[in-house]
Order: C-alpha cells, then structure tokens, then sequence
C-alpha cells in the first residue's frame, strides 16, 4: 500500500477516545465532478510547473492550437464581413428608381464614371443637383462644389504621387476634400464623387436618395466551388493538427502519470490529470490564437481579394461562433487526450505497459474516402454545376471524407510497409525495428503534413485551372489590341469630333465609330420584333459591311438575322422596355430604294455586331431614336507606353460616362496569384510546426531509449550511424505521408475541374514545392533532433540506483 493510501485509510479505531465521533473530514471523491475538476486542475498545474521542457511542450501545443482558433475564428468572420461590405455598397449606391421622380430641391441627376487605372478599378460618381437641399451618400457631409470631387484615401495617394500623372488628367476635378469611412466599400478603394454643371440627360439619372434594396448577382460555379473547397482545406488541417498539439510531449507525460500512480493514483485519475495538462496548453492556444487574430485582422485593410478590400472592424465573427469555439477547442483537447489514453495502461515504477497492439483494420480507412469520392463524382458528370444547399453539402462532405481518409490510412500504411522491411544497414534496422515496435506518434505528427499538403495541391490546382481559364480567354481576346467604348449620341457630329480626338491620341492606330439603336419592327404581333441598325458615314459603313457604293442618304438591309425586314417596312425609333412602358411610338419607313449589302465576317471580329440595317446620316433622324448610343473601336499599337491609359483620358475627355469593354487588362490573374501565394504561405507555416511537434516526438522517443543508446555506444557504435537512423525514422513515415498527400490532391484537384468544367491543370511548382518542404521538413527535424542525440550517448546513461 502507498503511503498516501496508508495515511488516508488510517483509523484509530472505534473504543479509541472514548467511543467519540469520528471528526475527520470525508475522503475527496473518486468520481463525479468534484473529482473531474480537482484533477483537471492538478493536470493544470502540472502543465504550469513542468521547468523548461514542460513549458516548450506547452508552448508548442499553445502554438498548434492557436493556429487552428485564429483561422477559425477568420473563417467565422467571413459572413459578418460580407455583411459589412455589401451594407455600405448598398447603402451609397441608386441604381435607378422605376418612375423617375421629377425635379425637385432634394433631387440630384446622377451618373456613373467608372474607369481603370493600369489594371486597378476605379469607382466614380458625378451628380448634379436640382436644388437646394440635394441628398448626399454616406461619407459625405456636403456635395462638392460644382468641378470639384471628393476621393477616398487611397485615391488622394495615388493622385498625389508620380505614378498617378495620367489618372490626373483624366480626373477633370480638383480635390476638395476626402470621403468618409461610411462611404468605402473598403480602406484600399479608388473611387471620388463630383458634382458637374453640364451633366445632363441622357447621361445621368434622377434620384432622390442614396440606399437601395439590391442584392448582388449570384457567385459564378468556379467562385463557390473555390469558396467551399478553401474552406474544407483550411479547416480539415486545422481539425487534425488541433488534434496533434495536444498529444505533443505524450510520452514524458505517460512517464509523469506513472509516478502519480506509485503515489496511489489510479487510471481514471492519470486520465484526468493528463486531460488537464491538455486543456492548460488548449486554453493558452485559445488565449493566443484570439490575440493572434486580433492583431492578424489588422491587416485586412491592405489585402484585396476580387475587388474586396475591408476595414479591420469587418473581420469579426459572431458572438455564437465566437462562444462555440471557446467551448469546442478545449472540448477536443480533452476528448482527445482520453481517447488516447484508451490504449496505455499507465503502472507505478515508471513503467509504461501499452496493452497488445490492436491489428489496424484497412475497411473503414478506405471506406471514408471511397464514400468521398462517391459524393463528388456525380457532382462531376452533372453539368452545368448548379449552386443548391444540397450540392453544397455533397461537396464539402466529400473533400471532407477524401481528406480524413487519407489521414485514416496513413497508420496502416505505415505499419504496412514497415512490417515488410528486413536488412539493410545497422541505421536503417534501428530505424525500421523503432517504428515496428511504434509508429503511432510520428504518424499522428505527419497526418497533420498529409492532409495540409493534400489540401493545398487541391485548391492550387483549382486555382491553376481557373487562372489558365480566365488568361486563355483574355489572351484569345485580346490578340487584336482594341478597346471598344460606348456611351450615348446626340448627333453625327458629336460621334465625328470624339473620332478626330482617339485618332489624334498618341498609340492609336485606327478608330472607326458609329451610331447604334434598336427598333422594333411594326405590327407588333410580328413574332420577329427586333431589329439593330448602324449610322455611320460610308467610310465608317464600309468598315462593317462590303458596299459597292455608297453617298449620305441612302440605306443598306443585311438579312443578318434573315427576318421580314424588306424595303418599305415600318419601324418603331422608340421601342418600350415593356409592355408597362408608357412611351410613344416613332413609326419610321425603311426607305424603298434601301439596297442589300453583306456584312464583313464577324468570325473574324468577335466584337463585330450583326445589324440588320445600315443608315447614313442624312437617311434618319438621330433625335427621334430612344435613347442611341455612339460605338467606337479603336485599335492601338501595344509598343506606345501607356497608349491604353492614353486612350482612357481622351474618352474621358470626350464623355465622362462612356463605358469601356476591352480584353487588355485580366483582373484575375493577379487575384488569383495573390490567393494562391496566401495559400501557399499557410501550407508552409503549418508544415513548420507540424516539423516541430516531430521533433518533440523524436526528442522524447530518444529520451526514452537513453540507456539504448549508451550501451550501443559503449559497444563502439558510430554517432553517425545513429544519426542516420534518426534520419531514416523521420524520413520513412513523411515520405509515405507525401505520397498520399500527393495520389489524394491530383484526385481531389481533377475532381474539382472536372465539376466546373475546366481543363485538369497540375501545378508542378506547387507540388515539387510541397514535396521540397517535406523534404525540408525531414532534415529541419533530423538537425534540431542531433545534439540531444550526442548527449544521450554518454557512458553516464548506463549508470542505475
């Protein structure tokens, strides 16, 4: 019997004093909460008091989990964020109002002059009022002054600075002043808002306030594919390696418990007292991973992802999310620290003895992501994707199981291959016979490794593919340099000048332009109502279609769209949007001396328009069109510096509020590349701890075989051979761990381009990257783990009391 056995079970006996009462205080409970709490709290203390070995282990398993709170914690943050985002989109912007209110003193014309700046969007909003009292956006105190703008931040740098010269001189306003917080969708936006004394109609609209009900256009397929996939990557990682950090240092802490059981502890309260050291690493990491997304969402204002950029108050999850994971983490810190109890049967003496081990089943491991795999193709055979709450769920649930499986398999893997290995070197058997007689730690370590890298090869293959995606299309469209620009037309002559002005800017090479409209052909039972005419000079004409002649006044039919459009039909110059529209009609006559004329292959141009009717000028009256607009396509020669920025400020001189298409900038490859860089960054911080929790594992199995490696010193082993063997124990289970993580992310990767309809890409970088620091990873851990190794190999280690 142990002495505190002894002492709490002495008993003076029942005649001694008397025949008094007993007035000893009760024994403390061996089960219940009490006993829960009193050996959580020793574990605790343990944790706390451990010298500097103990608090390492605590630190590191206080770093794993803080990783895993602080990303999810960010993910938790993300609906919250795009909350925030869209309320301040919603509440500045008026796209418009059905009936149009009249002019009043509290109504302002209002347009849109959206342009860009060497690739970067910028936002902007010019208004004019109508009285005295117009209304103003969030932001905004006051309208400016009329030729003068108000700018975010982030454009009065750009402005103030020597790259931003061209975007001055495109910016017809002087700076009065910046905007306010409330009216940015972000820190980081280029937008301005100016008041114009000529604006006008049909430039502009009325409105008589800022705020509108709009919500914004659904995410495209590869968009919410990529959102649900980055999540399941970066949270499967962060589920297992929480996992893992609270299991570093396991084996020092299974010799401690054998001590408190020479003391009179049984099993049930090792397990709880294991579970404290546990929770006091977990509640550290919870600590930690909160001040780690503090001060990591303070960053938010300098990232842009798909033109969202927010403040760093944005970033803030829910007071539910928040209270889950608070309970959660610490949760799982001791389940799974009992659950890895389950298998150790903890003695007095210092002796572990782990009870026969249990012959791993391979049905289950592979169950898990044959079940994944079952999930997702069909999802892959289905085409188009279709974004409902079941396919959602189909596909995480799969990239879920697909990755879990692989980390499942790996401990039978292990076991697998090592149990069939026999010679070789004397550092090669001491490796192998180590990880034969137990492979559990340095597989739990490298799961972490497995399904991290698993993960990321995924998602850049995801990301590859729609990046190749998106440059294939650019590069296709964008092989001719032309830029189309269109805003409304007044006359033939406006259209002439802003022709004479882009020939006129330095880089351009032609520019052709025209009048379009759209007419309704009349009765309006015919079934073909629709009909697309071009006014043009024949200079311009002869730019779309083959005329044999031409002078002002005549009209030419294409039979593009081979519909009853003749010479002599009736046409509707003012056709309404609806059916509601209260609009009257414009009957014009097509000319009966109209001759045809075939238009230029379009194959060749996709920008080409089919029209149905060419005009000269002098043929139709422009007026008596609902609402024209002018085309203009203008070629340039791409070796003119900044030709394309020249060609932004003459439209921009010539109308404000004339739009822009062109195939010269991709948005998405810098997107796409800055997402992938972020991902890439992740993976190898957590490759870098996951390394440092295997070389805790590896330090302490040392620790454990110390008189091992002393005798085989004794008896002239070499240090070099038992370094190697260090090496090749590290090595054997990373390396099978990485050759899963790779057959599993070319798996998953393909079965997610498949579901988007993209061409399976592979992203060698990444994956020779992956497999390098995994490489890396072995020898960071065969280094650090080498000087402990020399210590142990003293004679000293062969002594015993």
């Amino acid at each position: 019997m142990s002495p505190l056995r002894s002492r709490a079970g002495r008993d003076d006996g029942p005649g001694d004093d008397g025949g008094h009462r007993d007035d000893r205080a009760p024994a403390s409970p061996r089960t219940g909460p009490g006993a829960w709490a009193r050996d959580l709290a020793m574990g605790m203390r343990f944790a706390a008091g451990g010298g500097r070995e103990g608090w390492i282990r605590t630190a590191l398993t206080a770093a794993g989990v803080a990783l895993g709170v602080a990303v999810l914690l960010l993910g938790a943050s993300v609906p919250t964020l795009m909350d925030a985002w869209h309320g301040r989109e919603k509440a500045r912007e008026n796209l418009g109002q059905v009936h149009e209110p009249p002019p009043a003193d509290d109504t302002v014309r209002y347009a849109s002059t959206d342009t860009v700046f060497h690739g970067l969007p910028v936002r902007g909003r010019v208004v004019r009022p109508d009285g005295a009292h117009p209304p103003v956006p969030p932001g905004v105190r006051q309208l400016p002054g009329p030729g003068r703008m108000l700018v975010s931040p982030a454009l009065k740098e750009l402005l103030d600075s020597p790259e931003g010269a061209l975007l001055r001189d495109r910016l017809d306003h002087r700076v009065a002043g910046v905007i306010g917080d409330d009216g940015l969708s972000g820190p980081r936006e280029l937008t301005y808002f100016a008041q114009s004394a000529t604006l006008a109609a049909p430039d502009g609209y009325r409105i008589d306030h800022f705020g509108k009900n709009w919500h914004p256009a659904p995410m495209r397929a590869p968009a919410v594919v990529l959102v649900i996939m980055t999540c399941v990557a970066l949270m499967t990682p962060v589920l297992v390696f929480i996992g893992t950090s609270v299991r570093f240092g396991n084996e020092r802490r299974e010799r401690r418990l054998a001590a408190l059981r020479l003391v009179g502890a049984d099993v049930p309260t090792t397990r709880r007292i294991a579970s404290g050291e546990a929770l006091f690493g977990s509640l550290l990491g919870l600590v930690a991973g909160g001040a780690l997304f503090l001060g990591g969402r303070q960053f938010a204002s300098v990232i842009t992802l798909w033109d969202i950029n927010v403040f760093p108050s944005d970033v803030a999850p829910g007071p539910l999310a928040v209270a889950l994971i608070a309970v959660l983490v610490p949760t799982a810190a001791v389940a799974v620290t009992l659950f890895a109890q389950r298998g150790v049967t903890v003695e007095p003496l210092g002796i572990v003895r782990r009870r026969p081990p249990v012959r791993r089943r391979l049905w289950w491991r592979l169950a898990l992501p044959a079940v994944g795999t079952l999930l997702l193709v069909p999802l892959a055979r289905e085409s188009p994707w279709r974004d409902t709450p079941v396919n959602t769920l189909r596909l995480a649930a799969g990239a879920l199981l697909l990755l879990l499986g692989v980390t499942a398999l790996l401990p039978w893997l292990v076991d697998a291959v090592v149990g069939r290995l026999h010679g070789g070197p004397v550092s090669w058997q001491l490796a192998v016979r180590r990880l034969q007689l137990n492979s559990g730690s340095a597989t739990r370590a490298v799961s972490g490794i497995t399904v991290a890298v698993a993960g990321a090869i995924a998602i850049h293959m995801l990301l590859t593919g729609m990046q190749a995606g998106y440059a294939q299309a650019y590069a296709e469209s964008g092989k001719l340099p032309r830029i189309g620009l269109w805003g409304n037309a007044r006359d033939w002559p406006q259209v002439q000048r802003a022709l004479t002005a882009l020939r006129a800017t330095p880089g351009v090479t032609a520019a052709r332009g025209t009048i379009d409209a759209n007419a309704d052909l009349l009765p309006a039972r015919s079934t073909d109502r629709f009909a697309t005419i071009a006014i043009g000079s024949c200079a311009e004409l002869r730019t779309l279609a083959r005329l044999d002649s031409c002078r002002d006044g005549e009209v030419f039919l294409t039979g593009a769209r081979g519909h009853s459009l003749t010479p002599g039909a009736t046409l509707d110059l003012n056709p309404p949007y609806d059916k509601s529209d209260p609009v009257r009609p414009h009957p014009w006559t097509v000319p009966t001396a109209a001759r045809d004329a075939r238009l230029r292959d379009p194959g060749r141009a996709p920008d080409r328009v089919r029209y149905d009717l060419l005009a000269t000028p002098a043929a139709v009256d422009i007026g008596r069109f609902r609402f024209p607009s002018a085309e203009y396509q203008v070629d340039f020669d791409r070796g003119t510096p900044d030709a394309v920025e020249h060609i932004r400020n003459t439209a921009a001189h010539i109308d404000p509020t004339m739009a822009e298409l062109s195939a010269v900038d991709n948005p998405h490859d810098a997107q796409y590349s800055s997402v992938r860089n972020g991902l890439f960054a992740g993976a190898v911080i957590t490759l870098l701890l996951i390394g440092s929790g295997l070389i805790i594992s590896t330090v302490e199995q040392l620790h454990e075989r110390r008189r091992l490696l002393s005798t085989l010193d004794a008896y002239g082993t070499r240090r070099s051979t038992l370094g190697w063997s260090v090496l090749w124990q590290t090595a054997l289970p990373v390396v099978l761990g990485l050759g899963l993580a790779l057959g599993c992310g070319l798996a998953l990767g393909t079965l997610l381009l498949t579901v988007i309809d993209s061409a399976v890409t592979v992203d060698i970088p990444v994956v020779a990257g992956m497999t390098g620091i995994g490489g890396g990873v072995i020898l960071f851990v065969t280094a650090l783990s080498l000087p402990p190794l020399w210590r142990l190999m003293r004679p000293d280690g062969l002594r015993t009391e």
